[in-house]
């Protein structure tokens, strides 16, 4: 492995980054300390800064040794937490109840942080980077919004790049591909209503929870029955609400839930299909139905130029035999896919560590936590991307 020594020289500084900012864990567009905080270290540095965008969002712009060519490149880390109760008990676990850093977003801040510092230093590229720290990745999309507010109009690059660490991955390890590599992400909302009743008395009106569970058990056929077999996709129902006594027949029932898929042709059908079944199962019942359909975010698809750009980065410092090129894509959702769809670009997943190790529980769990081993391989990637990028 050739992570670059002056990076590892300062890895317990990165460190101690990582674990302040997973101490005070901040969930979208409320990132304020940890804008704070990354403003801060971008100021400490020398690198120019600018904030407001997203709200919480901040930008740091740097130029090496001489930008003659006037290219640009984008470098992406995102910082909020979860809405989860940490239940690690370690010194650094979440001061803030009910929140944490269960998706190593903190990791992700620390490290492209770590590569500002050093470059910062050495200046060692022809051409600009722009440091792009962006709020609200869960969920809310706030790379769509700083994409809306002007991010590349303001901040002009050629390309941009993201990255995430992967438990279940080994460390040291890199893989990534070319082409849709996460899936879209949208979310539906249906909301049966019948006609209330008592609960000894079913026949006097209609129950929207015969209707609703009939609804959830006939969604788990439109990905086996409604859609070609090689055109991936996930349709999960993930909440169901009715009701709140025991001897009621409700009005209305609601089923929530996500679908998972790689293309906007799938996206189309998946909408109309689902109106589609509800609508048949509500009006069998003698029930009415309301669907919410929203598309959250696009696809991510990883540019082919840029992709390879990113495998050759990897090798220089993980070594090729542990770059995993022509990955399987995930079908988790990433809002980076709002940058990719304005500029070409390449998002790669960097090892975490095996189950039972450190680094290998799952993200989006109350016991995750970062792998601070992973940050000097993180932050070489990045400053190796510029310093080969932006060639002098």
């Amino acid at each position: 492995m050739a992570v670059i020594n002056r990076i590892a020289e300062f890895h317990e500084e990165i460190k101690g980054w990582r674990r302040d900012i997973h101490a005070h864990p901040e969930t979208a567009f409320e990132e304020v300390r940890t804008a704070d905080f990354v403003a801060g270290k971008l100021a400490e540095f020398g690198i120019e800064v600018h904030r407001g965008l997203a709200t919480t969002g901040v930008v740091g712009v740097l130029d090496g040794q001489s930008n003659k060519s006037g290219r640009a490149i984008g470098l992406r880390a995102d910082m909020d937490a979860l809405h989860i109760e940490e239940l690690n008990d370690f010194q650094h676990r979440s001061r803030h109840d009910g929140k944490m850093h269960a998706c190593g977003h903190d990791g992700h801040t620390a490290m492209l942080l770590g590569a500002a510092k050093y470059l910062s230093e050495t200046r060692n590229f022809a051409g600009r980077v722009t440091f792009i720290f962006q709020p609200a990745e869960e969920n809310e999309g706030g790379g769509r919004v700083m994409v809306e507010e002007g991010l590349f109009d303001k901040f002009p690059v050629e390309s941009v790049y993201g990255l995430h660490n992967m438990p279940g991955m080994p460390v040291g390890t890199v893989s990534l591909r070319s082409g849709p590599a996460m899936a879209a992400f949208d979310i539906f909302e249906v909301v049966v209503t019948g006609k209330g009743t008592h609960a000894a008395m079913p026949q006097l009106g209609i129950d929207p929870i015969v209707t609703a569970a009939q609804i959830v058990s006939a969604l788990q056929t439109i990905a086996s029955r409604r859609t070609a077999p090689l055109d991936t996709v996930v349709v999960s129902v993930t909440q169901f609400h009715a009701g709140d006594t025991w001897n009621v027949i409700p009005e209305t029932a609601v089923i929530r839930g996500t679908v998972r898929s790689f293309n906007k042709a799938t996206q189309d059908q998946m909408e109309r299909d689902i109106e589609r079944m509800c609508r048949a199962i509500c009006e069998s019942q003698g029930a009415s139905m309301t669907l919410r359909y929203e598309r959250r975010y696009p696809a991510l698809v990883n540019s082919e130029a840029e992709t390879q750009i990113a495998a050759a980065v990897a090798a220089r410092v993980v070594g090729d035999e542990k770059v995993m090129l022509g990955a399987d894509p995930l079908m988790g959702s990433e809002d980076f896919a709002y940058m990719l769809q304005e500029r070409p670009g390449c998002y790669v997943w960097l090892g975490n560590g095996t189950e039972g190790g450190p680094g290998g529980c799952s993200v989006h769990n109350p016991h995750y936590d970062f792998n601070d081993d992973i940050s000097v391989i993180g932050a070489s990637y990045w400053a190796t991307l510029v310093e080969q990028t932006l060639v002098k």
